[in-house]
C-alpha cells in the first residue's frame, strides 16, 4: 500500500493566531474524560500483557484485559458517580454480546457513547474498503439499536485508520473523529466527501497505556501528570479556547491501586468548576459546529 507524502487533510495554523471563543457555560477550558469498554477475541492476541512476550493462547492478555470488564468497570463507574461527572464511553459492538450489563449504568446516567470498532481485535487499517465501510455501519446500527441514538463521533480500534477512513466516516454519517491528535482546539479535517471535525484526544500523552505501559510511569507520575496538564490548560485558557481530554481503560485505571487517582484528579477539576465545562466529546463538536454555522 502506497500513501501520499505530502498531508492535505488540514491547513496548518499556529494555535495563538486563532480568534477566541467561548463554551457554552462562558468558561475556555472544555474537559472530558473518556472511558474505553473493549472485548477482546479468546485466542487471538489482544495486545501485550506487560510481563512476558504473549503467545498463544494468549491467555493472561485476555484475562487482565477481562478483569476490567468484570471489575475494574465497576470502581470507575462509582468514582465518577460520586462526582457525579459525565463520560464518554468508547465502545466495541462486542460488549454489546459479551457483557451488556456493564454498560447499563452509564446509559443510565446519560453519557455519551462513540463508536469504537466491532471489537479491539481488528484494525481498520487492515480492511479492504468495502469490509471497513460495512464495519462502521453496522457499529452506527447497532449501536443506535442500543442507545435510541446513532453515535456522532468515531476512535478506531487500536487508533487505526485506512487512507479512506475519514471518507468513510463522513459517508456514513459520523461527525466527527478522535483517531487524530495534532491540536488543543477541535478542527475541521478535510476528506472527499466533505469536512469532518477533528476533536482533540490524548491518544499519546494523557493517556493510561502509553504512560504506564509504554513509558513505565509509576501511578504517581500519572497522576502528577494529569494535574499539572489540566492546571496549565486552565491558565492557557485565560487566552483561547481549550480542550483538557484524559483516555483511561477499565483495566488500568479499574485496578484498586489506581482508583483514587480518579478521584483525586476529578476532586481537582471540581474546585476549579466555574472556570471549565466538564462536558463530552459530542457535545464539544455540537458547540463548535454551531459557532460554525452561526
Amino acid at each position: 500500500m502506497t500513501f501520499d507524502t505530502k498531508n492535505d487533510r488540514y491547513r496548518f495554523s499556529s494555535i495563538a493566531s486563532r480568534p477566541a471563543y467561548a463554551w457554552p457555560n462562558g468558561s475556555r477550558l472544555a474537559v472530558y474524560i473518556a472511558l474505553n469498554v473493549e472485548a477482546f477475541e479468546y485466542g487471538r492476541n489482544p495486545g501485550p500483557d506487560f510481563t512476558t512476550m504473549p503467545a498463544a493462547p494468549f491467555h493472561r492478555g485476555y484475562a487482565y484485559r477481562d478483569y476490567g470488564n468484570r471489575v475494574g468497570i465497576v470502581r470507575i463507574h462509582d468514582a465518577f458517580a460520586e462526582q457525579e461527572r459525565p463520560l464518554a464511553i468508547l465502545a466495541n459492538l462486542s460488549v454489546y454480546d459479551a457483557c451488556p450489563e456493564i454498560l447499563v449504568p452509564f446509559r443510565r446516567r446519560g453519557d455519551e457513547f462513540v463508536g469504537h470498532g466491532r471489537t479491539n481485535s481488528e484494525r481498520q487499517l487492515d480492511m479492504p474498503e468495502d469490509q471497513e465501510r460495512a464495519m462502521l455501519l453496522a457499529v452506527r446500527a447497532r449501536m443506535e439499536r442500543e442507545e435510541g441514538t446513532p453515535p456522532s463521533g468515531w476512535l478506531g480500534p487500536f487508533i487505526s485508520q485506512s487512507p479512506r477512513t475519514p471518507e468513510l466516516l463522513v459517508e456514513t454519517g459520523y461527525r466527527y473523529m478522535l483517531d487524530w491528535w495534532f491540536d488543543d482546539q477541535p478542527q475541521y479535517f478535510r476528506t472527499d466527501r466533505g469536512p469532518i471535525l477533528a476533536v482533540p484526544y490524548p491518544s499519546m500523552e494523557m493517556n493510561d497505556i502509553p504512560a504506564l505501559i509504554n513509558r513505565g510511569l509509576s501511578d504517581a507520575d500519572f497522576e502528577a501528570m494529569l494535574i499539572s496538564g489540566f492546571d496549565q490548560m486552565l491558565a492557557e485558557s485565560r487566552r483561547r479556547p481549550l480542550v483538557y481530554a484524559v483516555s483511561i481503560h477499565t483495566f488500568l485505571m479499574g485496578q484498586p491501586h489506581r482508583t483514587g487517582i480518579l478521584t483525586r484528579l476529578l476532586r481537582h477539576i471540581r474546585r476549579h468548576a466555574d472556570d471549565v465545562w466538564f462536558t463530552t466529546p459530542g457535545r464539544i463538536a455540537d458547540h463548535v459546529l454551531s459557532l460554525q454555522q452561526a
